[in-house]
């Protein structure tokens, strides 16, 4: 320890603060204070992130704590790294969280030095910390050491950070980063051509704004319904022509090409990708606009940057279409977080009986989970009970005398009233983070993800800390 450092078990938590910050370090208190959850945390991130840097040569390393602590921080309190900056500089007791003492320790975070660490978790490392932190919960408030644990299964989507999709805005997207992009190659290689980039972009940008005003008329007349047809084919046209010019130009700088090194190559494959994206964006308005031909779900890309982003339609009252990723958890009876799962091109019964087993994996004790109609299929009905004691999956359509014995039976009435609860744990990880993933690639979104799952857990653990020295202290008093 450093002169006027505290250590982490003396930090004082305010108890009485209704802030979301406290929990969170009250679970983060814990888990450092006790020494073999402290250890157990501490190996899993030993044996995959290299902290030991040079900073003459590299990334400036961070200790593992450090590392966690803001990891967890940024994701379950939603800011952005400018916040998380600010905080990990200026907030009194999350720097005393980090091993900084509240006297003569001035130093300072920089962004870059956060983003770069921060990165180093990645959604293995996270899982596991998870079922470790887990495990300290269920010790925690467990009456007895071998009390069975009750799940309850649902699905939510986490948006991306994408805007509305049409194919005239995705084709406008992909020429402003061909060009852009084609405009820093020649710079580095040292040709020439691109050096009106950003009036090109403004060209571009006109033509797409004329197309994106014009609407279809709804006039009576066959005639100018006709002519307004005419009028916006001939302006689509124009659009796709304007851009197929500037595609052609970049691919004839690309084979001009030569040297520039490593920072070239990786600026080449960058282009190459927002090139294929705007053939594909071309090829759709041609056939949708001018052939009048509806192009098929399946072809389309709603992001050319987050392109795992999917187009989902839960049918919800007010939200006719979400942009992103269906994820689905399994909470217990405690409010903690036993799995997750990203679903990519998946549905929730496609998932059922893959969720149970890997959370039954990681936690033996789990011997009935809840679901909703839409988890159910006849053979997860089937599969669900080789894995656990008893299942409360509903069934879609009519029921059967033996479906609603079961479905009307005391005890699957009672799970089906707990099962909504999973609800309220799926609202806390939306204000926690997952309203809207902002880290991008489908890798970044994972990480994301998990490190919502494991703030929220370790902010239960906080919570039931908190309530348990409430009551110590009101006992005392």
């Amino acid at each position: 320890m450093k002169l006027g450092e505290i250590a982490i078990s003396e930090i004082k938590i305010n108890l009485k603060s209704r802030d979301d910050i406290p929990p969170l370090l009250l679970g983060l208190q814990h888990i450092y204070t006790n020494l073999d959850l402290r250890e157990a945390v501490f190996v899993i991130l030993e044996e995959n992130i290299l902290v030991d840097i040079d900073p003459q040569n590299g990334r400036p390393g961070m200790d593992l704590w450090t590392i966690l602590v803001l990891g967890v921080l940024r994701v379950n309190l939603n800011w952005d790294y400018d916040r998380l900056e600010e905080m990990a500089n200026n907030h009194k007791t999350i720097r005393k969280m980090l091993g900084h003492g509240s006297f003569g320790d001035d130093y300072e975070y920089k962004l870059q030095t956060l983003k770069d660490n921060v990165h180093l978790l990645t959604p293995e490392i996270v899982e596991k910390i998870n079922q470790v932190v887990v495990e300290a919960g269920h010790s925690l408030v467990k009456k007895k050491e071998d009390e069975k644990l009750n799940g309850r299964c649902d699905s939510f989507v986490v948006e991306t950070d994408v805007h509305y999709p049409t194919d005239i805005n995705l084709l406008f997207d992909a020429i402003r980063k061909v060009i852009s992009l084609t405009a820093t190659l020649c710079t580095i290689c040292e040709l020439t051509g691109w050096r009106q980039s950003i009036h090109n972009i403004k060209t571009v940008k006109r033509l797409f704004r004329k197309v994106q005003k014009l609407k279809r008329s709804t006039s009576k007349d066959p005639k100018k319904k006709e002519q307004r047809e005419k009028l916006i084919i001939e302006a689509h046209q124009k659009y796709i022509d304007v851009a197929e010019y500037f595609l052609a130009k970049a691919r004839a700088s690309l084979g001009e090409v030569n040297g520039g090194g490593v920072m070239a190559i990786a600026l080449v494959m960058e282009i190459e990708r927002y090139l294929s994206h705007a053939d594909r964006q071309i090829n759709q308005i041609s056939r949708r606009v001018i052939e009048g031909e509806k192009i098929p779900h399946n072809e389309k890309v709603f992001s050319i940057f987050e392109e795992h982003t999917e187009w989902i339609s839960k049918g919800k009252a007010g939200v006719p279409v979400e942009l992103g990723l269906k994820v689905c958890v399994l909470e217990d009876q405690h409010g903690f977080i036993l799995h997750h799962r990203v679903m990519q091109n998946e549905t929730d019964d496609q998932v059922a009986v893959t969720m149970v087993k890997q959370a039954k994996g990681h936690h033996p004790g789990l011997i009935s989970c809840s679901f909703d109609k839409g988890f159910h299929s006849p053979a997860n009905q089937k599969d669900l009970l080789e894995h656990l004691d008893f299942v409360v999956l509903p069934k879609k359509g009519r029921l059967s005398l033996d479906d609603k014995k079961r479905e009307y039976s005391e005890e699957f009435i009672n799970a089906r009233y707990q099962h909504s609860a999973v609800e309220s744990a799926i609202n806390a990880l939306e204000v926690h983070g997952l309203d809207r993933c902002l880290d991008h690639g489908i890798d970044g979104f994972k990480k994301y993800v998990a490190l919502a799952v494991l703030g929220r857990n370790i902010q239960q653990l906080g919570l039931k800390l908190r309530q348990q020295k409430k009551e110590k202290l009101k006992k005392a008093a």
